[in-house]
């Protein structure tokens, strides 16, 4: 089977996703930031989606929801924890829940941090993982309803994903993530030039996502608490991982 992936920009800096399998003629939409880009893709597409899967309950995430369900009757998934404030929400789930989709198997992650009841779709059979505001390109979500163990404990989940496994999130901001990312691990010579290739594609408007497991474990601060490199710069030789993670996140939050 054929899987077709469309990312595209929504609003400012919000990512749409839209998946389509070729054989079945099932689409699936990923996250609604808004209408008005989602439906372009689909009407230039002609793909009808029937499955709209949400991450969390952010309006920049949920703000097309039922303008959506409104026009092509699908079904939307969210987390279950957050069901009262995902609009036309039919199925809420939770860690260990299973959707199906064109004769695949997505798999719920819960990855709260960014907000409390936060999951990430993880594909297994097709090595793609969709990780909404928890995982970003060399960064993490902004830890607005848990604190740092929280979504640590989110982020040591998706670093155990295979390497290989792609990964979308829900926004563009790696070019400002990498050149923070520098500033705590300045001697990653990986990191330097991942961040010049970032430079380089934004200076074109290009997006720079998706990004992969691999790649963030090499690059992204926020899953490398134990790189002796980093702990040096911050002066956090000896500190725990909690610790570590949440100083580099109370840095990030003021650079």
């Amino acid at each position: 089977m054929s899987l077709q992936i469309e990312q595209f920009m929504c609003r400012s800096d919000n990512f749409g996703v839209i998946l389509h399998d070729t054989e079945s003629g099932e689409t699936a939409i990923v996250d609604a930031p808004e209408e008005t880009a989602i439906r372009a893709v689909l009407e230039r597409t002609g793909w009808s989606p029937s499955l709209l899967l949400i991450t969390h309950h952010h309006p920049d995430h949920v703000a097309a929801n039922e303008a959506l369900k409104a026009r092509y009757r699908l079904t939307i998934v969210g987390p279950r924890a957050e069901a009262a404030k995902v609009p036309g929400i039919d199925r809420g789930v939770s860690e260990g829940d299973n959707v199906e989709f064109a004769g695949r198997t997505i798999e719920v992650i819960e990855t709260p941090g960014h907000t409390s009841g936060h999951v990430s779709f993880h594909m297994p059979g097709e090595k793609l993982v969709f990780a909404g505001d928890t995982l970003f390109a060399m960064g993490c979500g902004r830890l607005f309803e848990e604190g740092p163990a929280v979504m640590l404990g989110s982020m040591k989940k998706l670093a155990a994903l295979p390497p290989e496994t792609v990964v979308y999130c829900g926004h563009e901001y790696t070019l400002s993530n990498a050149r923070f990312a520098l500033s705590v691990d300045p001697e990653n010579a990986v990191l330097k030039t991942r961040a010049e290739r970032v430079e380089a594609l934004r200076a074109e408007d290009k997006p720079t996502l998706p990004t992969t497991i691999g790649e963030e474990l090499a690059t992204n601060p926020f899953l490398r608490w134990n790189d002796a490199g980093i702990r040096k710069t911050l002066g956090m030789e000896d500190a725990s991982e909690e610790a570590v993670f949440a100083e580099i996140r109370k840095r990030k939050d003021n650079f």
